[in-house]
């Protein structure tokens, strides 16, 4: 009896495990889609003139404005609280948004932010204020920019282009988060940490059933 005991849990045991994680693809809190298809940044200009995109990549999308190096805190807080825990993630970026004329500021930032981390993943892209504004009203939030075409918060962006945020809950008297605070160390430990985490897992399991899925075929 014993010996077909231990005979059942070693076949059934890992079946049952199999199908647990194979569910928790489908399971899996994802981040809600707030806004759809905001669009790519192909009209704008790249600091290193090469193609940057929002398609198949997960983007922190960020406007600095034309005075870059006044928000030197932010990206400081940014860099420090959300690119160094996850920059190694192949799909991961970040995308930061400037009118023509701050490039040198833009440079500079890098430069001291490379003082502190493996800056590759940082992406700052021109235009002129008004193709700023329009692309910013794509993104369907309720903030604005100021005289500068800058903003305090910065958004995360999907592989589909879509903005990703929390969706109100009444029972929690939590409002949508379209954004995320870079002035507020509190609002990227308490609540853009979490959800980078979330969207990032959401694609490595993902990852992990379309893999396992090739090879049952």
């Amino acid at each position: 009896m014993k010996k077909f005991l231990v005979l059942g849990i070693l076949f059934i045991l890992p079946i049952v495990a199999y199908l647990f994680f194979a569910s928790a693809v489908d399971n899996f809190s994802k981040l809600p889609v707030l806004v759809e298809s905001v669009g790519d940044i192909n009209n704008f200009e790249s600091l290193e003139k090469e193609d940057v995109t929002l398609q198949d990549k997960i983007t922190i999308l960020g406007f600095l404005g034309d005075d870059v190096l006044s928000k030197r805190g932010n990206a400081f807080n940014l860099n420090q609280k959300i690119y160094k825990k996850n920059y190694e993630f192949r799909d991961f970026q970040f995308v930061m948004v400037c009118p023509y004329g701050s490039e040198n500021q833009s440079k500079e930032l890098i430069k001291e932010l490379g003082k502190l981390t493996d800056v590759t993943g940082w992406n700052f892209v021109f235009g002129t204020p008004e193709r700023i504004e329009s692309f910013f009203k794509g993104l369907k939030t309720p903030y604005t920019l100021d005289e500068k075409s800058a903003t305090d918060f910065v958004f995360i962006i999907d592989k589909k282009m879509n903005l990703r945020g929390r969706e109100e809950n009444r029972e929690k008297n939590e409002i949508d988060v379209y954004g995320y605070d870079t002035s507020s160390v509190a609002d990227l430990n308490n609540v853009m940490v979490d959800d980078v985490k979330v969207i990032l897992a959401e694609y490595r399991l993902a990852l992990k059933k379309y893999k396992a899925d090739r090879k049952e075929k």
